[in-house]
């Protein structure tokens, strides 16, 4: 019988069972995000740069126009947007991740009232990639505080992170 441990995430629930760990969606926020990226991140990816090109197209036009204050702010979002796009590439959506593919898991705590704790799993694809995968932790309304806790204690019990994190 497998021993599984779970706990909550931004779009529902993380299990850690001795051979894998499964995300499961749940709830409103989880059928949006199961809507909007499914198993893959591409088809957000190509939203972004689509916007981030309109962006930056919009940037040039008042660039012409000699509207300083909507090029500053069209390209300073259309930079944010392609950078975001670069960093974003090697990220993945998948929901059930072999423990025996993990490389690194690394949990990243939350800045106060700015953004969410999350944990950073680096794993091996089947066809040989490292991606990685953001696990989101619920944020303060939804009592973040004490489920961020219990959920570095499960990822400690696990041995997926080191005990010195947290």
């Amino acid at each position: 019988m497998e021993t599984e441990q779970k706990f909550k995430t931004k779009t529902g629930f993380c299990h850690i069972l001795t051979d894998k760990i499964v995300l499961t969606r749940d709830g409103i926020i989880g059928n949006v995000a199961e809507l909007t990226t499914g198993k893959s991140i591409i088809r957000l990816l190509i939203v972004y740069g689509l916007i981030a090109t309109l962006m930056i197209y919009n940037a040039y036009d008042d660039f012409k126009n000699q509207n300083w204050v909507f090029f500053g702010l069209y390209l300073i979002g259309g930079i944010y947007l392609t950078y975001t796009v670069f960093k974003s590439k090697n990220l993945s959506a998948t929901p059930i991740i072999e423990r025996n593919k993990i490389k690194n898991v690394e949990f990243k705590p939350a800045n106060k009232f700015l953004t969410r704790s999350y944990f950073k799993v680096e794993f091996e694809q089947n066809n040989g990639k490292i991606k990685s995968r953001l696990i989101m932790l619920p944020g303060s309304l939804n009592d973040g505080t004490n489920e961020t806790e219990k959920a570095v204690g499960i990822m400690k019990k696990a041995g997926l992170i080191k005990n010195n994190v947290g």
